[in-house]
This record gives structure tokens, C-alpha cells and sequence, in this order.
């Protein structure tokens, strides 16, 4: 039986390195006791901040406490997820955790208190230290939904209670869950993990694909009761804080933050629906080029192109996505290169690590990323995604202040999206053999389906999910199920069968249980395309224009940020564009 290594059987070279965070574990605890003990300065300040100088002096010592809780728990959680069997490490984020719930407590009065303060008086303080501009006008903004400081204390005191769902999905589906072995290509037996349930599906034998689909999901139907709840939990969650702050719906309180009006969510819906034809056509497609009777749910991921090798070592992987990449000029692949050179990527799966991929930017280090890598092109695509989060990242912590040192998630997608537009583009146009054409080809259709398509498919599920519970209507297996497979029958037509496993398959999304993130992928999607296109045919303007974008952090309005780029999001323009692009791409695939 084929198992995974070890991590201490990985190259050191091909690991993370989190000692440039902490050296060692007793400099972390030296933090935690200094970030314990800057909590009672904090408290010092309740009550005076109508004292214009003593509002900034809180706000620095605030956001510098922030910081160092982010490192803490950044440290923490990383180290979790190495091996999350670990009580050592799951104590440790655990400790973290508990420090960012008594660092909202204890900071909790502070914009309560600010919000008492007169305009003129907060206009004083702008004039004295502009770089809270942004800051004290957006916090104005939200006066209507920012409570009184008991309220607001004992929300933050409930952070951690609410987020009970997401830890117990998380423990229960990457730790305690057992998906057992299935039979490889080959004939050997091998173990089904999370990591690998991808590159199964992947695979050109039928039989392993069924295989996987059916072992993997056993699992899930397995625990469907408690998976219902965990998520019911979760969605009500949402909808408490929402009415709570006195927010329309929890939708409107997702977008709020970010000052996203709810018609970018319902429009993008809207005009995906509205090109659901093509995705019928594209799955018609499919069927044909496989030659199967029946097309099932486990024969999406697999290539049309059966016979292409799609095998790619890491070092490979490397290497091309570094020409890819080139087009984004010579400052932007430093960062790539030095990041690949400094263990800023943790690449291969090993047991209980935590599965899937991740970017994660620290402000004043550098960004990490996690990666399950498995040599295939997905993987290399993957790669290149998370590049893009690394380096934007890196941009906004090098030019921001730590106050905007982060970027929404709005943008969060379109960095990484637009490093795949541009590894697409470039295998297209260097690859001289038909099959590996054909293969590429669909790999960037796949994009727009799981993207563009299945990531709004995941959006109107949520947004239906929280209007029922919004409606006091329960979220049972069934009905969740429902839901579920009737947006599947919908999203892919009558060519495809809507296996019944599938129907299970909201309880294995992570995504779930931070509440309308998902959409932004399929947003993001178009407007990173949009900048490719511009990248590509327009060179150093739009180069400088795009690196703008990354460096911006959220020092204005996400909207704001990439309409200044050169792309309105607030328009269904990219949208139909990138649909537009889909349509071309099958045509080119047919013709293929």
C-alpha cells in the first residue's frame, strides 16, 4: 500500500518556514504574555477618547496589539494545520484563538465611543493624522450597526461560540473522518484522502473515479446529521449577528464591510443564469468526447482528452509558471523567485495535514503558503494561484500602513485568478502538440465551470440557505440535500446524472462556514480576466496600472480599487465578458 511520507521525510527545501515568524516557541509565549499585559493599557482608555490625541494614542496601541494577536495566531494556526492530530498544536491555536476573542472584548469600546465623538472633532483628528482618514470616515459609515460597548463586548465575548460549526466541521472532516483505500490505475491499493479525492477524480479509468466518488462520499452520508447541523448552526449564526447589528439580511451584512451593494451578488446570479445554455453546452460536449452512455458526476473533473499526459513535477511546475508569469515584469518575479527560494511554500501532503490550499499574508514577514501538492497540472494551476495571494500580499504589506496592510476579499480572488489566466494563455500559445491543446483547452474551460459557474452555483445556495432561515424555516439533511441537487440539475441540464452522493456535496465545502465568500471567486474570475486581457495586449500600462491594484491593501473601497485599475465590477460588463470568453472557448474546443 502506497502511503504518505512523513513530514520529517520532506526536504526541508519543500516545507514552510515558520521560525521567520518565531524562532522558537518560548518567543511566542514572551508575545502572548506582552500582548496579555497591553490589554489592560488598552482598558486604560475606555472613556476618554473624546480627547482627540488621546483617540490616536488608543488606535496605535490598538492596532499595534493587533498585530502582534495576528502573529500569535497566524504561528498558532499554521502549526495546527502541519499536523492537525497534534493536541500540542491544537492547543496552542486554541490558546491563540481564545486571545483574539479577549482582544475584540477588550477593544471593543473603542469605535462605540468614537461614534459619540462630533464630525468636527473626528475631522480634527484626520487633519492631525491623516492615514486614519479612510478608517474613521468608513467607521462613520456603519454608525447604524455598531452597538452600544456592552453589546459590543459581549459579541466579541460570542465570537468564539459562534464559531463552534466551523471548528467542528473542521475537526470532524479533516481529523476524524477515515475514507479508507480504493484500487489505483494500477492495481494497487492506495489511500483516499481529501488531498487525493481531487486527483482521483481526475483520473482516465472510470472505475477509479466511481470509486473515489462513492468512497469519499460514503463518509459524508455517513455523518449527514451532524454535518446538517453544523452548517445549520453556522447559517444561524449569521443571521443572529446580522438582525442583531440591525442589518436587512445577512447578505447585506457580509457585503457591508466592504461597501458592496447587494446588486453585485443578485446580478452576477442573474447573468450566470442567464448563460446557463453554455454550460449545458460545454457538459453536452463533454459527454460526446468521452463517449459514455451515461454522464455521471465523477466524469466532470476528468480531461476529454484521455490520452494527454497531464503528470508535472513540482520543479516543472516551477519553471513554467515562471514564464508565465513573465508578462508581469521584472519587480513581480523577483518576489515570485525570492519566495520560492525562502520557504515561503509548505508543498507536499503529509497525514493530517490540513487539506486543500492556502495564501496566508503576515504583515512584517512574508506570505505563506500551504499547498497538497500531487504533480498533476491542476496542482501546477494551483500553484500559480496562490502565488498571485502571496504576492499580493506582499505588495499591500510593503506599501500600506498596518491599518490598511490587508485587502478585502472582494479582491481577494482576482490576484490569484488572473497568475492562472495568464498560465492558461501561456501554455495555449506555446504548445505546438494538438493533444496538449486540446487538454489545455479544457483545463480553462474547467476554470470557467468551477470558477465562474460552480462558485455561483455555491453562492445561490447560500443565498436561498439564509433567506430560510431568515424565514424561520429549519435546514434539514433533506432539505439541504434538495437544494442542493435541484441547483445541480439546473447549473449542468439534462445531459448529465445527478447522482444522488452528490447531493451531500454542501457538506464538504470549508467555504460554507465564512458566509458569502464564494461568490467573490466567480467575480473575481471576471475581473481578472479582464486584466489579463489587458496584461497581455497592452503591456507596461496595464502592468503598472494592475500592480496599483496590489499594492492599494483596503486603503479605499474594493470597487473603488479596481474600477481606478481599470475594471467596474458594479457593471455586468466583465461578467458578460468572461461569458463571452466561454462561448469562444467551446467553439475553439469543437473545432479542436
Amino acid at each position: 500500500m502506497e502511503k504518505l511520507k512523513a513530514r520529517e521525510e520532506i526536504d526541508s527545501k519543500l516545507k514552510w518556514r515558520l521560525a521567520d515568524i518565531y524562532e522558537t516557541e518560548d518567543l511566542w509565549q514572551n508575545e502572548f504574555d506582552d500582548c496579555i499585559k497591553s490589554l489592560v493599557d488598552l482598558a486604560k482608555f475606555q472613556g476618554t477618547l473624546s480627547n482627540g490625541y488621546t483617540l490616536l494614542d488608543c488606535l496605535k496601541l490598538c492596532h499595534n496589539i493587533s498585530l502582534k494577536v495576528t502573529r500569535l495566531y497566524s504561528y498558532a494556526t499554521m502549526k495546527h494545520h502541519e499536523d492537525m492530530d497534534l493536541p500540542k498544536y491544537q492547543a496552542l491555536h486554541d490558546k491563540a484563538n481564545g486571545l483574539n476573542v479577549k482582544f475584540g472584548a477588550a477593544s471593543s469600546f473603542i469605535e462605540p465611543e468614537i461614534l459619540t465623538i462630533s464630525e468636527e472633532k473626528i475631522k480634527q483628528v484626520i487633519l492631525t493624522e491623516p492615514v486614519y482618514k479612510h478608517y474613521l470616515i468608513d467607521l462613520l459609515r456603519g454608525k447604524a450597526h455598531i452597538l452600544s460597548n456592552e453589546m459590543e463586548e459581549l459579541l466579541a465575548n460570542a465570537s468564539e461560540i459562534a464559531g463552534a460549526s466551523d471548528t467542528t466541521f473542521s475537526m470532524l472532516t479533516n481529523t476524524d473522518m477515515n475514507f479508507g483505500t480504493i484500487t489505483d490505475e494500477n492495481g494497487n491499493t492506495v489511500e483516499l484522502t481529501r488531498g487525493r479525492f481531487m486527483s482521483f477524480l481526475q483520473s482516465k479509468d472510470r472505475r477509479v473515479r466511481e470509486e473515489a466518488f462513492k468512497g469519499f462520499y460514503k463518509q459524508f452520508l455517513a455523518h449527514k446529521n451532524t454535518l446538517a447541523a453544523t452548517l445549520s448552526g453556522s447559517v444561524k449564526g449569521d443571521v443572529f449577528f446580522a438582525r442583531t447589528r440591525k442589518y436587512p439580511s445577512a447578505l447585506h451584512a457580509s457585503l457591508f464591510q466592504s461597501n458592496i451593494d447587494k446588486a453585485v451578488y443578485t446580478n452576477l446570479i442573474k447573468v450566470v443564469n442567464d448563460n446557463l445554455h453554455l454550460m449545458h453546452k460545454y457538459i453536452k460536449l463533454r459527454k460526446e468526447r468521452l463517449g459514455v452512455d451515461e454522464l455521471h458526476m465523477y466524469d466532470l473533473y476528468t480531461p476529454i482528452v484521455l490520452e494527454a499526459d497531464t503528470s508535472v513535477s513540482f520543479e516543472d511546475a516551477k519553471n513554467i509558471t515562471l514564464k508565465a508569469l513573465a508578462p508581469m515584469g521584472l519587480d513581480y518575479m523577483k518576489v515570485v523567485e525570492h519566495g520560492f527560494e525562502n520557504n515561503w511554500i509548505d508543498v507536499y501532503e503529509t497525514p493530517n495535514k490540513r487539506a486543500s490550499a492556502y495564501s496566508w499574508g503576515l504583515y512584517g514577514t512574508h506570505p505563506f503558503i500551504l499547498l497538497n501538492f500531487d504533480d498533476t497540472i491542476s496542482d501546477m494551476f494551483t500553484l500559480a494561484h496562490e502565488i498571485g495571494h502571496a504576492v499580493h500580499s506582499h505588495y499591500t504589506d510593503n506599501t500600506q500602513p498596518f491599518i490598511y496592510g490587508s485587502y478585502s476579499t472582494f479582491v481577494a480572488e482576482v490576484a490569484s485568478t488572473v497568475n492562472e489566466a495568464l498560465l492558461c494563455q501561456h501554455l495555449l500559445n506555446t504548445l505546438t502538440d494538438k493533444t496538449q491543446l486540446n487538454y489545455i483547452t479544457n483545463h480553462f474551460l474547467e476554470q470557467f465551470r468551477t470558477t465562474l459557474f460552480r462558485q455561483t452555483m455555491f453562492a445561490e445556495f447560500e443565498l436561498i440557505t439564509h433567506e430560510m432561515v431568515e424565514s424561520d424555516e429549519a435546514l434539514t439533511v433533506e432539505t439541504l440535500c434538495k437544494i442542493y441537487h435541484d441547483l445541480n440539475v439546473k447549473y449542468y441540464g439534462p445531459d448529465i446524472v445527478v447522482d444522488s452522493e452528490i447531493d451531500m456535496e454542501w457538506a464538504r465545502i470549508p467555504h460554507f462556514y465564512d458566509a458569502f465568500y464564494v461568490f467573490q471567486y466567480a467575480t473575481g474570475m471576471s475581473a481578472s480576466l479582464a486584466f489579463a486581457d489587458k496584461i497581455l495586449k497592452e503591456g507596461e500600462s496595464a502592468v503598472t496600472l494592475y500592480t496599483e491594484f496590489l499594492k492599494s491593501g483596503c486603503s479605499d473601497y474594493p470597487i473603488e480599487v479596481l474600477k481606478k485599475a481599470g475594471v467596474d465590477m458594479s457593471s455586468s460588463e466583465p461578467i458578460e465578458a468572461a461569458m463571452k470568453k466561454f462561448g469562444e472557448l467551446i467553439d475553439k474546443m469543437i473545432q479542436l
